[in-house]
């Protein structure tokens, strides 16, 4: 833990680690990441077009920043089901660093999109948040509406929902095109982002503006926001998608540009990476529980042959087995 009075006197945490902050004279608490190596080991390993890895990046960045919160042992899934190009992605964390992600997606309607914002892949459907505490508990869920807006303002919405916190979010993706040893160029993604909240010890600081309720409602026109909050928000407005994936500009830097004037405490970072779950044990359990039509229609040419979605991994079961 150090206070960054002078940023250059602590450990950067570096790429693909998530760093814990606290700015005490705003009430103000979040994390923030930068994530490249691991990024470009869940992309690359499907050849997603340059859209849905764009896509799929942000949400691996918002699941980690979320994710990371988990004080026990368990798991936070990120999932979508919508009418877009991109019908279906998951990604899930699991503590106290694993991430996997996949995007289910229509390469056809994909290239024939006129614009290819996150809005536009994604059509109208839901986004479910939910956290597993495993075995024996009761997972919990909260589900966000997806109506024409980023995944910037999912995540606000889901906290206004279902935590009544108020809470900024930031991410950018970026790509990066270096020079091999051979002399042809290399292409790696970068990704970041920043989650702020505003815990003050009074509940009644936390107050938002209430939601607009369609045509004909009215505004709460007498509605005035906490100063320190409205600081920290604008604080959060003039960070550029650079300062997020450059990795020349670790996120202790960021945080030390930010929050500087009232000083900011940075905590040790946390390492993700890209670390699948599936196992032959685990796929073969899955088989064992189905009946023995269901086996029976998925044998071809012998076998049971099951892939994972996440990390491409290959299973091959004899159906006698069973």
């Amino acid at each position: 833990m150090a206070t960054m009075e002078n940023a250059l006197n602590i450990d950067f945490a570096g790429q693909d680690a998530v760093v814990p902050f606290q700015v005490e004279p705003l009430d103000v608490r979040g994390r923030t990441v930068q994530i490249g190596p691991m990024l470009d080991t869940i992309l690359d390993r499907h050849n997603y077009p340059e859209p849905v890895s764009r896509l799929l990046a942000e949400t691996v960045v918002l699941t980690v920043l979320l994710g990371t919160a988990l004080k026990f042992e368990g798991k936070f899934i990120l999932q979508t089901q919508t009418d877009g190009p991109v019908s279906m992605i998951v990604t899930d964390f699991t503590t106290p660093g694993s991430v996997r992600a996949y995007a289910r997606y229509d390469a056809d309607a994909v290239a024939a999109l006129e614009t290819t914002d996150p809005i536009s892949l994604l059509g109208k459907g839901s986004l479910a948040m939910t956290i597993d505490q495993g075995e024996h508990t009761q997972r919990y869920q909260g589900i966000v509406q997806l109506d024409g807006v980023g995944l910037e303002e999912v995540a606000r919405r889901y906290f206004r929902q279902s935590e009544q916190i108020p809470t900024e979010v930031r991410i950018a993706v970026g790509e990066v095109l270096t020079r091999t040893e051979g002399g042809g160029p290399r292409h790696n993604w970068t990704a970041g982002g920043v989650l702020l909240q505003f815990l003050p010890d009074t509940t009644e600081r936390m107050r938002q503006k209430d939601l607009h309720g369609g045509d004909g409602a009215s505004e709460d026109n007498g509605f005035k926001e906490d100063d320190a909050w409205s600081e920290a928000q604008a604080l959060m407005q003039t960070i550029d998608d650079v300062e997020l994936t450059d990795v020349s500009v670790e996120p202790e830097r960021l945080l030390y540009r930010l929050f500087h004037k009232h000083g900011v405490r940075v905590f040790d970072g946390t390492k993700v990476s890209d670390d699948c779950s599936c196992s032959e044990k685990k796929v073969e359990d899955v088989l064992a529980g189905l009946s023995a039509q269901e086996r029976d229609q998925s044998v071809e040419n012998g076998k049971i042959s099951v892939t994972c979605e996440f990390c491409s991994s290959a299973y091959s079961f004899d159906p006698v087995s069973f």
